[in-house]
């Protein structure tokens, strides 16, 4: 950017021209919604926040830190996004819908990032220097998270939406929940193991019936339920055959016991009735 005083060079206003256009583009690119030149340039206040801000960062570098921040304050009335002036933003950054993102002072944001509404960048401590969280290159932000500390979000994560990012997170990898813990496709196994999937159908319960944007550790929880009743099969299954062999053995039949089955559960989470002479071959007593 040109000092004081000078006129812009030619290089210069190419530089700027070509930002803006691909400002532009990557409305198109990453928003379906967007129609026409007209709608992206008069109603899109994501796009006017970020060049309001990339305005007002020029003047807070240049030591013009009141009109900065007087110019990123109407732009947060007209947009609903607040950026601090002093905040570092990539190229081909897009907010989508925008309103309530905050990015704070010592933010930076990486090219081709993507942040959605109620995003805030922020920091934890009062203290001077570093303390809002470094984005880089390619990462998406869902709606409402938060994005606290001087962290580092690696190239090409994804952050849920309504997660709070209390650490480091690795470049590619995804993060969900509060706090956020990783949560990778490629951790999770290509099919259901034979066995977890043999209990959880004979429970009724379709252990595999989830979204992917569930959390890993929900997902561990349930394997290790269904891992421990297949332990505890186990066991049942070596104990009767250890019974059959001492009835073998004595001579005469030992007691049947009592059957053995998982009572399913109906819609609206009580236990269904037992069938008729059910609860008497059990030994229960009505």
């Amino acid at each position: 950017m040109t000092l004081p005083g000078h006129l812009p060079q030619r290089g210069e206003i190419q530089h700027m021209w070509q930002g803006l256009r691909e400002d532009i583009r990557c409305v198109f690119e990453r928003d379906p919604a967007a129609r026409s030149m007209r709608e992206v340039l008069t109603a899109y206040p994501g796009l006017h926040a970020v060049w309001l801000h990339r305005i007002s960062h020029g003047l807070w570098q240049r030591g013009l830190l009141w009109p900065a921040r007087l110019l990123s304050h109407l732009g947060r009335g007209l947009t609903g996004i607040e950026i601090h002036p002093a905040a570092r933003l990539g190229r081909r950054v897009f907010i989508d819908h925008g309103m309530g993102v905050v990015i704070g002072e010592t933010a930076e944001v990486g090219d081709d990032c993507t942040l959605y509404h109620g995003v805030t960048l922020g920091g934890t401590s009062w203290a001077g220097g570093k303390r809002h969280p470094t984005l880089e290159a390619g990462v998406v932000i869902g709606a409402g998270a938060k994005i606290l500390g001087p962290i580092r979000v690696g190239a090409g994560a994804r952050v849920g939406s309504n997660a709070v990012v209390v650490r480091d997170v690795p470049p590619g990898a995804t993060v969900v929940g509060i706090p956020a813990r990783i949560v990778n496709e490629s951790t999770r196994p290509a099919a259901p193991d034979a066995r977890r999937q043999a209990i959880a159908e004979r429970m009724g319960f379709d252990a595999y019936g989830l979204t992917r944007e569930m959390p890993d550790p929900v997902a561990h929880a349930i394997n290790g339920m269904l891992d421990h009743l297949h332990a505890m099969d186990e066991c049942i299954q070596t104990l009767g055959q250890r019974l059959h062999r001492l009835e073998g053995d004595a001579g005469e039949p030992l007691p049947a016991p009592p059957p053995c089955a998982v009572t399913p559960m109906d819609e609206g989470g009580a236990a269904a009735q037992p069938a008729a002479g059910g609860a008497a071959r059990a030994g229960t007593v009505p």
